[in-house]
């Protein structure tokens, strides 16, 4: 028997669309109906929708086929009480067909999705003991998917419905399991410049809780919002930001793992290319915690042109505590003026991001015939401690940053390392400061820069006076707060691994000289240039005899220490008067120095 089931109105299908994305991990079973968007503009979409299921088998079950059509065309609202107390042995139905027509700028498309032996064991009380399928497979204009069998245990039909507020649910309020034990085998997909091959999809556990708008309400908010335009109503807009707060904290998974992809085709210009993702991993959701995201072996090559990999880039996690808090707090109309007020405490605190082993190929876009080429070993940003959505802990850091130095860019620091016959660099560095709210000071615990067999710059120290009004909101606050801050110590360490017996190669070619020759002048020039500036100050002949220890090549590392004199240290008004002059920084650091 083959049943066109049509039911009018538009939030049918809807629901059955969210329904069963999460129920059946399948596809959307839609009524036959037709949906126009895009208001009067001159690309108006119009689409038809129809679902034909030929048979349904149902053994012992309190609902007969006709109901179980019905729900599975889309008509889930009406019959969401039947539903939720579905018993069956089971229920197998060999094939549901969706067919979607659609209509826009006078040209038409058709697509086809068919699911193959959806098959539902052991339903008692609307819990079904297993769910599966054999495969998804859809036909387009020009596309065709397939997918291979899916399964998953335990699935919980009247908790999906309770979720979306279908059936009453008032004694719910923890999160409690809606299906488990997810694997889906892949797919593969043809279409006229491309195919690609997709992996499975496994997830041990996925649990939610009712949500506090049904979904007869978040339909209707959201066609608000799409009928509003740019211009949405405050109210409509305090009403969706309730509802996503709601949302954020309604929902918890096990880590989900995806097996990757793998493409193959051309490009715009008609040149072949390779696109695949080796494999990804989502890490586990928990109410306010959005989860890290791992991606595994990221590969483009386009023929003739270039390329781009990336061993691993990880997305760690958000809390979103903060976010969560400032939307519930929000007033029954929220305006224009209270998201600019508030969009700092709406900002999530992201914990960071890594990657590990990039590696260009591509052209430059601003030089013809030239090519970037650059690869990065790792690359790290970690931060923690949020206030009014700013990171007060924060590590960022790089290595093996690979690259050939680029000729002909005018830009002198290159043109320099070229002069010196530095042609490629191997670089790495790190930024790592903390802010303490008791001690009211920004402790900078690294800021380096190294060049493989060049040079290591470290510098670390203390910022003091540095208040919480640093990260408030107000911007004058804020900006004040930063006035006042002041440096209290600074420590320079400088390490040579070769870069000092480049440049004296290059020096003492240019005059006829031995490098070895000139190293003792120019570290009395140096150590003489110190004294002369200090003009007589007490740590004026020890710092002299470290650089000169340093530029002679006797040590290879120096160390120079400056501490501010007086409470709270060096202020905006000390680098102010340095600008003219120097000298006057001199009498309120106490410096140390050291070369070894």
């Amino acid at each position: 028997m083959s049943m066109n089931v049509t039911i009018r109105g538009r939030l049918p299908a809807i629901a059955a669309a969210c329904l069963l994305s999460v129920a059946l991990p399948a596809t959307v079973g839609m009524a036959k109906e037709k949906v126009k968007s895009g208001g009067d503009s001159a690309a108006a979409l119009e689409m038809d929708y129809s679902v034909s299921i030929p048979i349904v088998d149902a053994t012992g079950s309190n609902l007969d086929s006709a109901v179980i059509t019905e729900i599975l065309s889309g008509n889930v609202i009406e019959n969401a009480e039947a539903l939720a107390n579905l018993d069956a042995t089971s229920i197998a139905v060999p094939e549901i067909t969706l067919s979607v027509s659609s209509q826009s700028d006078d040209k038409a498309h058709d697509a086809t999705v068919t699911v193959t032996d959806l098959l539902l064991e052991n339903v008692v009380d609307g819990k079904a003991a297993s769910i599966s399928l054999t495969g998804i497979s859809l036909v387009a204009d020009d596309a065709n998917f397939v997918f291979g069998a899916m399964s998953a245990a335990n699935l919980d039909i009247a908790g999906i419905l309770g979720l979306y507020g279908l059936v009453e649910t008032a004694e719910q309020t923890s999160l409690e399991t809606i299906y488990t034990d997810l694997v889906s085998e892949g797919g593969t997909l043809e279409a006229e410049d491309v195919s690609c091959s997709f992996g499975g999809v496994t997830g041990a556990e996925f649990k939610a809780r009712p949500l506090e708008t049904s979904l007869v309400e978040m339909m209707a908010i959201g066609q608000a919002m799409e009928d509003q335009g740019d211009d949405v109503d405050p109210a409509t807009m305090g009403q969706f930001l309730k509802m996503y707060a709601d949302i954020l904290t309604a929902f918890e998974t096990s880590e989900v793992s995806f097996e990757g992809f793998d493409c193959s085709g051309l490009d715009e210009d008609g040149r072949p290319m390779t696109f695949s993702v080796a494999g990804m991993t989502m890490g586990g959701m928990s109410p306010g915690i959005y989860p890290s995201i791992d991606i595994d072996g990221f590969d483009i090559d386009v023929e003739g042109d270039g390329s781009f990999a990336l061993d691993n880039l990880t997305i760690k996690p958000m809390d979103l505590a903060s976010t969560i808090a400032t939307l519930k707090a929000a007033p029954a109309e929220v305006d224009e003026a209270w998201l600019e007020e508030n969009a700092r405490a709406l900002i999530p605190a992201m914990e960071g991001l890594s990657l590990s082993g990039l590696d260009i190929d591509i052209p430059d876009p601003d030089t013809e015939g030239a090519r970037i080429q650059a690869k990065v070993g790792a690359f790290d940003v970690s931060l923690a401690k949020y206030v009014n959505g700013i990171p007060t802990d924060l590590d960022v850091s790089a290595t093996n940053i690979q690259a050939a130095i680029p000729e002909g860019t005018g830009e002198d620091a290159l043109e320099q390392m070229l002069a010196l016959g530095i042609t490629e660099v191997d670089a790495g560095f790190r930024i790592a400061a903390a802010w303490d709210a008791g001690s009211q000071s920004v402790a900078i615990e690294e800021m380096s820069l190294t060049g493989a067999d060049l040079a290591t710059v470290l510098i670390a120290g203390t910022i003091a006076n540095a208040t919480e009004d640093l990260f408030a909101l107000d911007m004058n606050t804020s900006m004040a707060a930063s006035m006042a801050v002041a440096v209290k110590s600074l420590d320079l360490t400088v390490t040579d691994a070769g870069l000092s017996d480049v440049i004296l190669a290059v020096v003492a070619a240019e005059q006829g000289a031995d490098p070895a020759t000139l190293r003792p002048v120019f570290a009395g020039l140096a150590q003489g240039s110190i004294i002369g500036m200090m003009a007589g100050a007490a740590d004026a002949a020890k710092l002299g005899e470290a650089i000169n220890s340093f530029v002679a090549g006797k040590a290879k590392t120096l160390m120079i220490g400056l501490d501010a004199k007086s409470d709270p240290g060096l202020g905006m008004m000390d680098f102010m008067q340095a600008e003219d002059d120097p000298t006057s920084l001199i009498g309120k650091v106490n410096i140390s120095a050291e070369a070894k």
